[in-house]
């Protein structure tokens, strides 16, 4: 069946289920696994993954690999219920095949039939989550028999957060139909998102002895062409050289269309800024080119003019990050 995705491999959900998804009954909810527990959930041959989709009619994919990080990105997309039987039953399959060695994980399998899923929630929803003095989470918890656990941090490079749900099946399935009901009851608010990507950090050098960081992400959608076009396809943790120069190097990150606005700038300022200072080449897709509403961005350079324009996107992401973040507190304090 050729949209069974294996292990490192997604696809993209059909022209159908992307017109769907404009319906607000519809609901997409993302969670962090391990690799490993990727693999149970996908199945031999994506048979696993297969038989959720038939039993709940839900579209399911997993991110892919990036080297030398340990988490990947499971995302559910369907009605409430949908989604919270498939959740209910991909921690069964995580039950029924327990892993060798326990990871410190995500989708952690524990004894006696209880699993643990770590729900990635927007920033901006987790009021709604939560309610006013903790009401909220306290009756999910409550009425479901299943305990959950907010971080109180955003995850690198996102504007979303973990919350951590821990229960038997049938607990869990109840909490995530009432945390699914809480985000598509308040869904405006998680408008301008920053979607978390399992990512790794790598080093550059800024030429005067200083080094700085960047991340290196994997699939920042969660579904992906498994025909391979060339168009749309995310090079994550590697990089493609050209053919008319050895030592020129495409790259192609994923960026928010709400967040294209501030890399670009007033009249192109920001961009023109970056590509400036790098040295690289940058293009921007005019259209998104997947479900999550994200743009491609082409960047053509050395390695190193590469990774310092990958540095000065992200850099300027994590500034729109914490004015938006500012702005929703400040909007936060003038509704109390």
């Amino acid at each position: 069946m050729s949209d069974i995705p294996s292990p490192d491999q997604e696809q993209y959900p059909s022209p159908t289920l992307q017109n769907q998804q404009q319906d607000s009954d519809l609901l997409t909810l993302r969670a962090l696994v391990s690799t490993k527990e990727a693999g149970v959930i996908i199945g031999k041959n994506g048979k696993n993954v297969a038989e959720l989709r038939d039993a709940t009619g839900v579209k399911a994919g997993v991110s892919k690999v990036v080297q030398g990080v340990h988490d990947r990105v499971l995302t559910v997309v369907g009605s409430l219920n949908s989604v919270a039987k498939a959740y209910a039953l991909i921690a069964q399959t995580l039950l029924d095949n327990p892993l060798s060695s326990p990871p410190a994980s995500p989708t952690e399998v524990k004894q006696g039939g209880v699993a643990s899923i770590r729900l990635l929630i927007s920033h901006n929803l987790m009021g709604t989550v939560i309610g006013r003095q903790g009401v909220k989470i306290k009756h999910i918890q409550d009425m479901s028999g299943a305990r959950m656990i907010a971080s109180k941090e955003m995850l690198p490079q996102s504007t979303e957060r973990v919350v951590e749900v821990k229960g038997t099946v049938e607990a869990l399935q109840i909490a995530l139909t009432e945390i699914g009901q809480c985000l598509v009851d308040d869904k405006e608010r998680a408008f301008g998102t920053v979607l978390y990507n399992p990512t790794k950090a790598t080093q550059f050098s800024n030429g005067d002895g200083r080094r700085s960081s960047i991340t290196r992400t994997g699939n920042g959608s969660d579904f992906s062409n498994p025909s391979g076009g060339s168009s749309e396809r995310r090079l994550s943790t590697s990089s493609q050289t050209l053919v008319n120069d050895p030592n020129l190097r495409t790259q192609n990150i994923a960026i928010p269309s709400d967040m294209v606005g501030c890399i670009i700038g007033k009249g192109g300022s920001k961009i023109s800024e970056i590509r400036r200072l790098s040295g690289s080449r940058i293009s921007i897709a005019k259209l998104p080119h997947n479900e999550a509403g994200e743009r491609m961005f082409t960047i053509q350079g050395t390695a190193q003019a590469n990774e310092r324009a990958l540095y000065l996107l992200y850099a300027q992401l994590e500034s729109e990050k914490e004015r938006r973040l500012k702005a929703a507190q400040e909007d936060e304090l003038d509704a109390n």
